[in-house]
């Protein structure tokens, strides 16, 4: 939400950033899940 609110001042550059982030963090969760290290046995 603060990156919304933010949006209209940071521009086009900063989305790109923004979603270079939330990629490297959807990375890390399908390298964990992959390697079954999400399993709460």
């Amino acid at each position: 939400y603060p990156w919304a609110v933010a949006y209209d001042e940071l521009g086009l550059f900063a989305l790109i950033e923004m979603l270079f982030f939330v990629i490297i963090l959807m990375l890390g969760l399908i390298y964990a899940w992959k390697k079954k290290v999400l399993k709460w046995n």
